[in-house]
């Protein structure tokens, strides 16, 4: 309680962070790119927390990560360059994309 969050890690850090987000009870909860430093065990809690989560906050996550987007994901908004390509709900914008430029990312991104 005493010591700087910055001896702590950086996936530590990353908790502390969300708790002291959590600790105001917010509407909403905006994270953006919340895993990208982190290691896999790390990055696994933190996903399995924004689960959790979800279910009692609105959750608004910016990601590049699509297996993340897809295990959390109600909805999905892809952008590019600034642009929405293309929105829906989660099981349609993964298994039946419309734009071509949608669909090019989505092949790169799981292939």
């Amino acid at each position: 309680m005493h010591s700087p969050a910055s001896r702590l890690s950086i996936g530590q850090q990353q908790r502390l962070c969300l708790a002291r987000g959590l600790a105001v009870d917010p509407e909403i909860i905006l994270a953006d790119e919340p895993t990208s430093v982190l290691d896999s065990i790390s990055s696994q809690a933190i996903v399995q927390k924004f689960i959790e989560l979800k279910q009692q906050y609105t959750v608004v996550m910016v990601t590049h990560i699509l297996r993340q987007a897809r295990r959390i994901a109600d909805y999905v908004i892809f952008m590019y360059l600034g642009e929405v390509v293309e929105f829906g709900d989660a099981e349609n914008f993964f298994n039946n994309t419309k734009e071509e430029r949608t669909k090019a990312y989505l092949k790169v991104s799981f292939n």
